[in-house]
């Protein structure tokens, strides 16, 4: 595939946009930091989440900091007129540590559903899902198989602001294009047709109420329902627009492709906020959690509940 083009797509097409976006980020990272910092203390500290089969959540914390870590070198390159950064090693390092955040937040979550699913639809058989809750290793063995998704950031030819949008393509620059765009709407599209079914067929139980208790169920459709919500507003509209920013570079339309790109990073710069969004998963998820987070930075809120 070939396509003939003198443009560098590391440079941002419209100053003010970017200016505009980093001031963004700036706050996703002021709220960001100290929220997933209190929730890494209540974890570790309070909960204790390896004696309360917490361990998938804490994985997802241990995501979002790669996100929260990549936030300050982003609002640089933003302010500087940058998409991504100049130094080639750096872009492919942010590169990978954002690829590898998404599909470990994804995985997690996907994983958090599944085992409410199995627990409610199919309630008295063999839950795989649970047995794996259990086990620490599984988290490490999740991590390691998430590598390979990261490949394409790591081989020579995968250049970060440019796929397929070279002046000259090789077959390997496009089979490493598409192979890295084929993992980006996989772990995106596969998990939201997944995470729609365990919705649907948890809602579909709870409206009969012939399997386990209403208040069980009932947290279950808000545990699934909030992991859709997250999906929905931070990581589908990215995906569209990133179909749609392909679509146009291919036919070789500069002008639109100048729109597509400032929609997409705006909407990449939206998908940040999933840092921020987390959390109330965690407390859907996990009573437990949201009592002691609670109670230790607002006590005087438990107290008046109570």
């Amino acid at each position: 595939m070939s396509v003939n083009r003198s443009v560098d797509h590391c440079k941002t097409p419209s100053d003010i946009t970017y200016q505009v976006l980093s001031w963004v980020m700036v706050g996703e990272f002021t709220l960001g930091l100290p929220l997933n910092l209190s929730v890494l203390y209540i974890f570790i500290f309070r909960y204790k989440f390896w004696k309360n089969k917490a361990i998938f959540l804490f994985n997802i914390v241990v995501a979002d900091f790669l996100l929260v870590g990549c936030l300050p070198f982003k609002i640089h390159h933003y302010q500087h007129n940058l998409r991504r950064s100049e130094d080639t090693v750096l872009c492919k390092i942010m590169l990978f540590m954002l690829f590898l955040n998404r599909g470990a937040s994804i995985a997690f979550l996907i994983t958090m559903s599944l085992d409410r699913y199995f627990n409610v639809v199919h309630l008295g058989r063999r839950n795989f899902v649970n047995v794996f809750k259990k086990s620490p290793q599984i988290s490490v063995v999740i991590w390691i198989l998430l590598l390979p998704l990261t490949t394409p950031t790591m081989v020579t030819t995968f250049e970060c602001c440019n796929s397929h949008g070279r002046e000259k393509e090789t077959f390997l620059h496009d089979v490493t294009d598409t192979f890295r765009e084929i993992v980006f709407f996989s772990q995106i599209i596969i998990p939201y047709i997944i995470l729609v079914y365990c919705t649907v067929r948890i809602v579909s139980r709870l409206r009969k109420k012939t399997v386990g208790e209403k208040t069980k169920l009932r947290r279950a459709v808000c545990l699934v329902t909030s992991v859709v919500v997250v999906f929905s507003f931070c990581f589908l509209p990215c995906t569209i627009t990133r179909a749609a920013l392909l679509f146009v570079r291919l036919k070789n339309w500069q002008d639109a492709e100048n729109i597509a790109v400032q929609v997409y990073d705006a909407l990449m710069v939206l998908s940040y906020s999933d840092c921020l969004l987390d959390p109330l998963i965690y407390c859907f998820c996990n009573s437990g959690f949201k009592d002691v987070y609670i109670s230790t930075f607002c006590p005087r809120h438990r107290e008046h509940v109570q």
